[in-house]
Formats: structure tokens, sequence, C-alpha cells
């Protein structure tokens, strides 16, 4: 059986993970993308299955009890995101180049089960620029924005936890060097 290593997306908050997979997604589909489920209300575009499983609170408690969560978090003192399990033992069964964007705290649980992961950083290209993003996105209310800005400040810190870092200047140039990282460690197995 070919196993693929699994690579894993992690940064401060509105540093642009999302959209880096997204680019990721629409240029490479040979690269497998996870979908995390979460307990937050979607965001306006966002489709169900396609960018997260949305789930109720209900739900999530049944799938943390089940053991169906590779990796779990509250979020900004808010919502829950985890990433389903099953997909990724698959994934990486299959030998298919395989990815996890989430959450710092994600990252952390992920390196505890499969330390063999690839652990990538997504810096934004300055603090300004970071905060420009989130209030550009104008998707949350001026409260929870001070309460990522918070978290974003001690996200930033994670860094060298990290087995490399990519600066977001430029989506879809960051996009294109996180695949290269990918593929390299698939070719490498």
């Amino acid at each position: 059986m070919t196993r693929s290593r699994l690579a894993v997306l992690a940064g401060p908050t509105a540093v642009g993970k999302g959209t880096v997979a997204a680019d990721v997604r629409r240029h490479h589909p040979e690269i497998w993308i996870s979908v995390s489920a979460t307990t937050r209300a979607p965001r306006p575009g966002e489709q169900n299955g396609v960018h997260y499983w949305f789930v109720s609170d209900e739900e999530f408690d049944r799938m943390v009890a089940d053991d169906e969560l590779l990796e779990w978090a509250v979020v900004h003192q808010a919502a829950r995101y985890g990433t389903p399990r099953k997909p990724v033992e698959q994934a990486l069964a299959d030998g298919r180049p395989a990815l996890l964007e989430i959450d710092l705290q994600g990252a952390r649980q992920v390196r505890d089960t499969m330390p063999e992961a690839l652990f990538v950083f997504l810096m934004p290209p300055s603090w300004d620029e970071l905060v420009r993003r989130l209030v550009g996105r104008g998707t949350e209310p001026e409260e929870e924005r001070e309460r990522r800005l918070a978290t974003a400040r001690g996200e930033l810190a994670a860094e060298a936890e990290f087995d490399v870092t990519i600066v977001n200047h430029e989506v879809h140039a960051a996009a294109e060097e996180l695949v290269a990282l990918v593929c390299s460690e698939v070719a490498d197995r």
C-alpha cells in the first residue's frame, strides 16, 4: 500500500489559509484537500461540503465522542472546528498528496498524532496587511475582529513550531509554493 505524506497548512486568522487552499483546489485537483467540520454559521458564498461541513453542536459532540475527528478545537473562543478522520486516512492510503488547512490548535494536535506530516506556516507580509485583510473581508463584527486580532498575535509567535514558512504576498504564488512543497514531499517518499 502506498502512503503519502500529509501536509498541514496553518497560520494566523485572516492570513489567507482558505484562499490559498481554494487556489490549490482550483489549479491542482490532484491534491486532496480536507474539508473541516464547523459549528459556525456559513459566511456568504460558503457551501456545505465544499468550504466546510456545517454541523450542529449536537452533531459535533457526537463526532468527538465517536472519535471521528483527527483534531478539533474551539477557535476564537466561539465556534468549534475539526477534521474528519476517515477521509484523511483514505487519501493517505490511496497515495494522494493530501493537505489539511487548519488552525494552530489543530496543527498541534495533528503533530502529536502524525509527527511525520509536513507542517507549513502561512505568514502575512506584515501585521498591517493582516489587519487590512481581516477588516477588508467584512465578514465579522467589530467585537469578533478584535478577538481574532488578539488571537492572531499569539498565533504569529508559533511560527518556529513549523517545518517551513510561506509568506502570503500574493495568493497564487503562495499556493504554487505550497504545491511545490507538497509534491516534493510525496516524491521524496
